[in-house]
């Protein structure tokens, strides 16, 4: 592996600790993915089920990496845009919970069957 691959890899793993570390709403659905990830290798769930799994927690988590660089951005020009900046976190953590909602609606169509299984 080339040196500049590598450091690109070695860049990114900084950043996913970073977010990890400083971003309490990363963690909790880093936590419900891996919930979601255990669910999925438990429950006999078809492929396009479990890729779609796997989508959306994803999905999730890169919102949440791209509402925390927002942020910041947001926060270097706060002295003079003011205004704009709770507009940009507003939106961004509506984009982010918009997405979340999504996974866990579509997360229940997936999941609630294998439950109801168990219960019989």
């Amino acid at each position: 592996m080339g040196h500049k691959l590598w450091r690109s890899f070695v860049s990114a793993a900084r950043g996913l600790k970073l977010i990890y570390k400083s971003e309490v709403n990363f963690r909790i659905q880093i936590f419900i993915g891996a919930t979601a990830f255990i669910l999925a290798w438990y429950f006999p769930l078809k492929v396009w089920e479990l890729i779609l799994v796997i989508l959306l927690v994803v999905a999730v988590l890169v919102m949440e990496i791209l509402n925390t660089t927002f942020e910041y951005l947001s926060d270097l020009l706060k002295p003079r845009l003011h205004d704009y900046v709770r507009v940009i976190k507003d939106i961004m953590a509506g984009a982010v919970l918009l997405t979340a909602f999504g996974a866990a609606l579509i997360g229940i169509i997936i999941f609630l069957p294998h439950f109801i299984q168990i219960w019989k």
